[in-house]
């Protein structure tokens, strides 16, 4: 069982004073779980009583005496530290998005570690602001899985984040997302008018998806059209941060072009399956470019 801090009280708030704006009022994790289970003052109170003889804090005398789960402390943990976490529900839906079902597990560990070297790499002070191209050489390589969970976990920074599936070849973040995919990108690159095209994300509230849309039949000049580099710079204006997912580039140069428009672009190579001439083929495109090349992630999972 994981480690968790809680508080001992149920009912205790602290009040924080932040600069731009009200207070806000924090609960224990004691009080999130017994609203959240709806606890009894009976059940509470044998659950402090519990508490106090074994000396462990209020969610794990809750998980021994069967009035909360693992999963339910975590929620409060969640709660209580204002970081978004799926309900179970969506987290049988939607597996892939690790970083949201699982926020404190070693996947969405590497995903932090992952964004904080991009956060120092891309956006110093000063720099001219670049969305984020996921690229790969093939079809299988994880790209998509990963865009999917570095746009949450820059989400889970707090500014505005949208993830853009671009790969109108084979779009899946619709999927990924459990979102409707009737309107979107390739519909504004065409010049229709459809309303909703960008979706927030539940229990995400900084978290948005373009996805593609109706699936075009000429995906490769949609992205080479002016329409494509003047709507990143709009998303770049009204966004903090912004995440493109791309087709793999064994299926034509769409992930060269997008990245170009993007400004930056981040490898996804495949443990124990991508190869070094695929690689090495991939970032020499780039580089003639004018997107800065962010890094090369080797995916294990």
């Amino acid at each position: 069982m994981a480690k968790f801090k809680d508080s001992s009280a149920t009912n205790d708030t602290s009040t924080v004073v932040t600069d731009d704006g009200p207070a806000v009022a924090d609960r224990s994790i004691g009080s999130i779980i017994a609203e959240t289970r709806n606890l009894n003052p009976d059940q509470v109170e044998k659950i402090l009583r519990h508490q106090r003889e074994k000396g462990i804090r209020f969610g794990e005398a809750a998980i021994a005496l069967g009035y909360a789960s693992a999963d339910d402390v975590l929620f409060a943990l969640s709660q209580q530290f204002h970081y978004p976490y799926a309900a179970e529900d969506r987290r049988k839906a939607n597996p892939e998005l690790v970083a949201l079902n699982q926020p404190f597990g070693v996947q969405a560990e590497s995903f932090r570690a992952i964004r904080s070297q991009i956060m120092m790499r891309l956006f110093n002070e000063g720099q001219d602001r670049r969305a984020i191209a996921v690229v790969s050489p093939d079809s299988g390589d994880g790209k998509t899985f990963f865009a999917a969970n570095l746009a949450i976990t820059l989400a889970q920074l707090g500014g505005r984040t949208l993830l853009v599936d671009a790969d109108m070849r084979g779009p899946r973040q619709h999927q990924v997302f459990g979102i409707p995919n009737d309107a979107g990108l390739s519909g504004i690159l065409s010049g229709r008018a459809e309303a909703k095209v960008i979706q927030q994300v539940p229990g995400v509230s900084s978290l948005f998806v373009l996805p593609v849309g109706i699936t075009p039949p000429n995906p490769l000049e949609l992205v080479e059209r002016p329409a494509f580099g003047l709507l990143m710079r709009e998303l770049l204006s009204k966004f903090d941060h912004v995440v493109v997912d791309t087709p793999a580039a064994q299926y034509g140069s769409d992930s060269a072009v997008i990245a170009a428009r993007c400004g930056a672009a981040l490898v996804i190579a495949r443990q124990g399956k991508s190869q070094v001439v695929s690689l090495e083929e991939m970032v020499a495109n780039l580089a003639e470019t004018p997107a800065t090349l962010a890094g090369v992630i080797v995916n294990e999972f």
